[in-house]
């Protein structure tokens, strides 16, 4: 093997997580960044989340390399939702059954460890390189560095660089590539719960927990430093509610007094933090195909997608887990192969999930406040209770299953539809209880069959 026989664009999560896995395939590994190294010169990543809810798939890939037990203690369990209403009560929807969870972790640690891992297994980083072109026919990349233009060699790409992925920029100049990028009509901002006076957590540390308001909402995550980082979703403009309206401190007061007030009187940090953090945009990213060449887009490279589901970094980890199998059946010297095959069977799952996230995003902000979808989440619970393998929620194999994402999404679809008909009794919040659950199992089968 030659020296950097393998390139990959990206030092983050994915790209440092891709980078254990080839190197504990034997292979030379150089990663490159555009930004600076964070260890050396830390700065402020303005608009990007620092927490990421780490589920089974992600749990899954760290395992195999090795990691579960470093990564766990940088980790807090959150068992459900935690659903706040404007009168300042809450209600509690758990995830899965009792031991299920998601596991709020900060992106810069997180991602520090697996870049150092990757260095002790002989990786090499290089930042501040930033990818200007990559011109496939010669596998050749161009970089703009501090000391000018630098043009490699790169016999074989990975492109983990995210949603505005350079290679994949590239790759939409060739002929036959398709492209598609969603904004919707909502931005974020980053906010933040910090600690009590005595050093504790102000909420529940294990649950994340949500303000659903309709067409606006704010959540929160704990940290392992006691604080919560919150996320406000406004939309952009047009509405009567949204972040063009927000120009003074007058008009934050008045949203966060009136919609989040339990919240607001834990921020005594928000007028700063608002008008300081930038405001960012969501963005869904869905191309084909991501093979050219030798060349390969993973990760949000190749499929970026709104964050309710929580499934983007799990949907790259999971990217990583099954290239690395493909080349341990296939071997090292078939990338065409390799690349070829994991496109094919790939696109379907991670455009299932996409369509999950975006479904979501309407269920977070506008059903789980309602007393209705609460009912339904108790009967779903009930059912799986009842016949654990036979009625699997929607969540549940999402976010603790192995199952493609197409297969969950079809299934989910299914128990939608019986769903909604056990919903429509009128009489259904009296009688939930004395459901025959037997009968929706069998509406379930029979639907499967058809």
């Amino acid at each position: 093997m030659k020296k950097n026989e393998i390139t990959i664009l990206g030092a983050g999560l994915i790209g440092s997580l891709m980078a254990i896995y080839l190197k504990r395939q034997g292979l030379d590994v150089t990663v490159y960044d555009k930004r600076p190294d964070k260890r050396k010169t830390p700065y402020y990543e303005g608009g990007r989340s620092i927490n990421m809810a780490l589920s089974h798939r992600g749990w899954k890939s760290l395992e195999e390399v090795g990691l579960k037990d470093q990564v766990l203690p940088l980790s807090i369990p959150m068992y459900g939702r935690k659903i706040h209403d404007e009168h300042g009560g809450t209600s509690f929807i758990p995830y899965g059954k009792k031991d299920q969870a998601i596991y709020s972790i900060s992106r810069g640690k997180f991602n520090q460890l697996l870049a150092e891992e990757a260095e002790r297994l002989g990786a090499e980083f290089k930042f501040e390189h930033k990818c200007l072109e990559v011109d496939f026919p010669s596998q050749k990349i161009t970089f703009e560095t501090a000391e000018g233009e630098e043009t490699l060699d790169a016999p074989v790409i990975i492109g983990a660089d995210g949603a505005y992925s350079a290679l994949r920029l590239s790759m939409q100049k060739q002929i036959r590539f398709n492209y598609k990028q969603e904004y919707i009509s909502h931005g974020y901002k980053e906010l933040t719960i910090p600690a009590t006076a005595e050093g504790e957590f102000a909420m529940d540390p294990n649950a994340l927990h949500i303000w659903p308001r309709g067409k606006f909402m704010l959540i929160a995550l704990p940290n392992p430093d006691k604080s919560f980082t919150c996320t406000l979703f406004l939309p952009f403009e047009g509405t009567k509610i949204c972040f063009d309206k927000i120009t003074d401190e007058k008009d934050l007061k008045s949203l966060f007094s009136n919609y989040f007030d339990d919240a607001y009187q834990l921020m005594p940090d928000l007028l700063e933090e608002f008008f300081r953090n930038p405001t960012s945009a969501l963005v869904n990213v869905d191309c084909y195909p991501w093979v050219q060449g030798k060349s390969l887009l993973i990760g949000d490279a190749s499929h970026a997608m709104v964050p309710f589901y929580g499934q983007g970094m799990n949907c790259g980890f999971e990217d990583c887990f099954i290239l690395n199998g493909l080349i341990d059946k296939l071997g090292t010297n078939t990338w065409d192969l390799v690349f070829e095959k994991f496109q094919k069977n790939r696109k379907r799952d991670t455009d299932a999930v996409c369509q999950l996230a975006m479904e979501n995003f309407i269920e977070m902000r506008d059903s789980v406040a309602d007393p209705k979808f609460l009912l339904r989440k108790k009967i779903e619970a009930k059912l799986h209770e009842l016949y654990p393998n036979d009625w699997i929620p929607l969540y549940t194999l999402v976010t603790f299953s192995d199952i493609s994402y197409s297969e969950a999404y079809a299934q989910g679809k299914l128990q939608e539809e019986i769903m909604d008909k056990v919903m429509a009794d009128p009489l259904i919040t009296e009688n939930w209880n004395k459901l025959d659950y037997e009968d929706i199992i069998f509406q379930m089968e029979t639907a499967k069959a058809v």
